[in-house]
């Protein structure tokens, strides 16, 4: 649910009233899936030239000020346990690996934003609360 904190969505608001409550805690991939959804709008025709710029813009501030996990080694062994657990694309198990990560493999009690169904569930499968806007 980051992509909506760089370009105006129908989740916009919800987004930012999430981000500002709790902060964002992140994987350190994230900018280069949200940047791939900036520039997929953009040659689709939903952002023109200066709407892409904002977007990016949005991108490296909202970047600036998120906590990123980087144990890749960590985030890459959680994630092939999790794969073995739930029906998950790769970038989705390693989403769901790094909150483990960040979460010291504690979940309750942490809320987890995202805007795909088979995710959110394998989350709270793990244990997670999903995070509603």
């Amino acid at each position: 649910m980051l992509v909506p904190l760089t370009v105006d969505e129908q989740a916009t608001g919800a987004c930012r009233r999430a981000a500002a409550e709790g902060g964002i805690v992140t994987w350190c991939l994230s900018s280069i899936e949200i940047a791939s959804a900036i520039e997929r709008r953009a040659r689709e025709g939903a952002l023109d030239t200066s709407g892409r710029a904002d977007a990016l813009a949005n991108l490296d501030l909202l970047s600036q000020g998120w906590t990123e996990v980087a144990a890749m080694a960590a985030v890459r062994e959680r994630a092939q346990r999790v794969l073995a657990v739930h029906a998950l694309r790769a970038a989705d198990a390693l989403q769901l690996a790094a909150a483990l990560v960040a979460a010291n493999d504690r979940p309750v009690g942490h809320e987890f934003f995202c805007a795909d169904g088979c995710l959110a569930a394998a989350a709270a499968r793990e244990g997670f609360t999903f995070g509603s806007l």
